[in-house]
This record gives structure tokens, sequence and C-alpha cells, in this order.
């Protein structure tokens, strides 16, 4: 991961651990997904953080989608099989593209 998306991930990160309201936090993991996606390590601990989310909310559905994304997280990261702009989210199809928000397609594109 380079830098400059590494230090991004890092703040979308630590923004979630901070943000009081849930929808906030959820928003922060899902930037940080965006950003994580090329990269199995960093792909992996985000969903790793978004099943804590997701327990800590007691929301099982979400947690249970997030198991089987930190399965399938690291090898779609490493043969290049992820879907572009896909939040991470339970809510959306684990291989449904979607648009990625200006700032970080600027970001991932530099």
């Amino acid at each position: 991961m380079p830098a400059r998306v590494r230090t991004v991930y890092l703040s979308e990160m630590h923004a979630a651990r901070r943000a009081a309201a849930p929808g906030a936090r959820w928003r922060h993991l899902e930037r940080a997904h965006i950003l994580s996606q090329p990269w199995p390590w960093p792909h992996t601990r985000n969903h790793i953080a978004m099943l804590t989310l997701a327990i800590v909310q007691r929301d099982r559905r979400e947690a249970v989608g997030q198991v089987v994304r930190i399965i399938v997280a690291a090898p779609g990261s490493a043969l290049g099989r992820y879907p572009e702009g896909n939040t991470g989210r339970a809510t959306v199809g684990l291989t449904q593209p979607m648009p990625v928000p200006d700032d970080l397609a600027t970001l991932l594109k530099a």
C-alpha cells in the first residue's frame, strides 16, 4: 500500500474508532474499505473492524456477512478480484461494484 493511501486509510480507521455516532463509524469504515481492497492485509483488517462494530451493535446479519468477507478478503485482494468501490457492508452484494468517491478515486490513481 503506497504511503499516501496508507495515511488516509489509517486516518479513516482511526476516525471510525473515535466517532460517536454509529452511522459515522460505518461511513469511515466504508471509505477505508474502498482504499484497502487492493491489499490483502489492510482489506482483511478492515473487515475485522467491521465485524467488531457489528458485534458491538448486535447486528447479527452484518456480523455473519463480515465473517464471510473476512474469509474471501485476502484471496480476493491477492488475485485482484474485488468489486471496485464496494463499501464492504453485508447490505451490499459481495461482488457488486459501486462508484468510488471522487477524493478516493484521485488518491488511488495518483
